[in-house]
């Protein structure tokens, strides 16, 4: 409960910092429209990728299990999102609300557990296929089925709740960390020192596996201000 809570309390903060106040509502500050299954399914097709699916094209390329990974997360920012604006938009309660109905779901406990290992880049593919063609369905949208749906993905790609966790909080504080210092002008320095900097992150967590959000935000900055100071 505690860290699907702290997930969600976290995307509704970045969301109200990039997008404003009323991005329940379907709308950014900047009066642009927000489509957040779009955004789920176009991430979707980007994870594709991580394989070598292609049958005319670099063929025997090992798939790339890291960047799945990373990609997983990514669509959690956005189911997160269109979970918290069904709640929000069809009044189901607050984020509260939300975090406990998703602990106590029989979807969570595909995630919360100890060990996982990797399923086949096939099976993972059909997977995210579903996903895929629940984002882009004109039935009634089933949030639940959506979020049973990922979790599947996210045991799938060796993933469980607590690495989810930990990498979600780790690229949620990179993307504030990015909007602080300059990503939407185009003046932030992506690679660090010849990382990129998802790297480095992942380098900070792996220091510190129990280190708290503000810590790594504080430590994001350490870091690319020594870089950058010159």
């Amino acid at each position: 409960m505690d860290k699907i809570l702290l997930m969600l309390q976290l995307q509704a903060q970045l969301n109200d910092a990039t997008n404003g106040d009323k991005w329940t509502e379907g709308v950014t500050k900047n009066g642009k429209k927000i489509n957040w299954k779009r955004c789920i399914y176009m991430e979707c097709a980007e994870m594709i990728d991580s394989f070598s699916w292609k049958h005319w094209k670099s063929i025997h390329q090992a798939p790339d299990w890291e960047n799945l990974q990373i990609e997983v997360i990514d669509v959690w920012h956005f189911i997160m999102s269109l979970a918290i604006e069904d709640y929000a938009h069809n009044m189901k309660g607050s984020i509260e609300d939300l975090a406990i109905n998703i602990s106590q779901s029989e979807s969570f406990s595909k995630i919360d557990i100890e060990t996982t290992k990797f399923a086949t880049e096939d099976e993972v593919m059909l997977k995210v296929e579903d996903i895929i063609r629940l984002t882009l369905s004109k039935e009634k949208f089933d949030l639940e089925r959506l979020i049973s749906e990922f979790f599947d993905l996210v045991v799938m790609s060796g993933l469980n709740l607590v690495t989810l966790y930990r990498l979600y909080v780790g690229k949620n504080i990179l993307n504030q960390f990015r909007q602080d210092n300059g990503y939407k002008d185009g003046s932030y320095i992506k690679i660090w020192n010849g990382d990129e900097d998802n790297v480095v992150m992942k380098k900070i967590w792996e220091k510190n596996s129990d280190i708290k959000p503000e810590g790594l935000y504080r430590e994001l900055a350490k870091l690319y201000h020594e870089l950058n100071k010159g």
